[in-house]
């Protein structure tokens, strides 16, 4: 995912406001968000303390960190800092030039909090993606402290781009990460437990999803395990130009998480398919930079009601025979 644009100053407060109606299973209706909602590309969790939307951090906060905010009704949602307070040293040799950090991705295995996030430049991919792990979420816990654990995977003179990571477990408990934005699409490759990185034995990463065009507009991929099959949620086309923006949301699926994903109509995800999930619809300009937590789909969207900001959303998943939709 791309970075946030610059914006100084106080966070925008906005409401947004949507229902939804079932679709082939019942869904929760979606909540009615407000709060500091000033969010692009959320990693969103619930946990027994709350739930929480970990985002692309801004160069003037933070130093750019990754952001966390956090609800008791995923509803209500306030601001509660940055992962850390500088960057990891090593950041800036491996990724010469590095503002911000972003689209990060968390992942609870076995008591601890995976933290995977990007480190690039806008266009660039001489990209990082990188590691931190933590024991709790909860920034009051005496325990909480995000550890640093270095690189998993660089794209560095590769022609992929080492951005945008989603985790998933295959059928045996594996881990893989999914990652990629624009060049030669979307790629993944096995991790390992309980070190979270990249698996000491793994092979060159396998290409998942592609568009074949010169503007390779497509990233973000997020896996989701569902009744016997694995579903790449994708973004596709241009975000970060506010009302601009035409991103959306799209879907395949497969039996085995390395592939071949097909969209609905049988189409290749390697040769542009893709089912939509989520497209712009009135004043929701752009929705993409998704992930997805049980039965529910995390995004952001420019608000075409408040200039472009990037807003985050929240909608439940339902499913229509084997493949997810939701309702406007």
């Amino acid at each position: 995912m791309n970075p946030l644009l610059r914006l100084a100053g106080a966070v925008a407060v906005v409401a947004v406001t949507a229902a939804l109606a079932g679709c082939g299973t019942a869904a929760a209706a979606a909540p009615q968000l407000s709060g500091d909602i000033f969010v692009h590309d959320p990693a969103y969790v619930q946990t027994a303390d709350g739930e929480y939307v970990y985002s692309t951090g801004n160069g003037q906060i933070g130093d750019g960190n990754i952001q966390i905010r956090r609800s008791d009704d995923g509803a209500s949602w306030e601001y509660v800092g940055e992962v850390w307070a500088s960057k990891p040293d090593w950041l800036s040799d491996a990724v010469p030039g590095v503002d911000n950090l972003w689209a990060p991705e968390l992942y609870e295995h076995d008591g601890v909090w995976y933290l995977y996030y990007s480190a690039s430049t806008f266009g660039s991919s001489d990209s990082v993606i990188a590691l931190a792990t933590n024991t709790t979420l909860d920034p009051e816990d005496p325990s909480y402290e995000w550890v640093d654990r270095g690189e998993v995977i660089s794209s560095a003179g590769a022609d992929f781009n080492a951005i945008d990571p989603g985790i998933v477990e295959d059928a045996d408990g594996v881990p893989w990460m999914a990652f990629g934005s624009f060049f030669s699409g979307i790629h993944m490759v096995q991790l390992e437990w309980p070190s979270g990185l990249r698996a000491s034995d793994a092979d060159e990463p396998i290409r998942i999803a592609d568009r074949g065009l010169v503007e390779n507009a497509i990233e973000a991929p997020y896996i989701v395990p569902h009744d016997g099959w694995y579903y790449l949620f994708l973004s596709r086309n241009f975000c970060c130009k506010g009302v601009d923006s035409t991103y959306e949301i799209i879907v395949g699926r497969s039996k085995s998480v390395t592939g071949p994903y097909l969209d609905a109509d049988g189409g290749e995800l390697l040769d542009d398919g893709g089912t939509v999930v989520l497209t712009t619809d009135g004043s929701r300009v752009g929705p993409g930079g998704q992930s997805v937590f049980e039965d529910m789909l995390a995004f952001h969207f420019y608000d075409g009601a408040a200039d472009g900001i990037p807003t985050l959303g929240l909608r439940p998943l339902t499913w229509r025979d084997g493949w997810p939709e939701v309702a406007d």
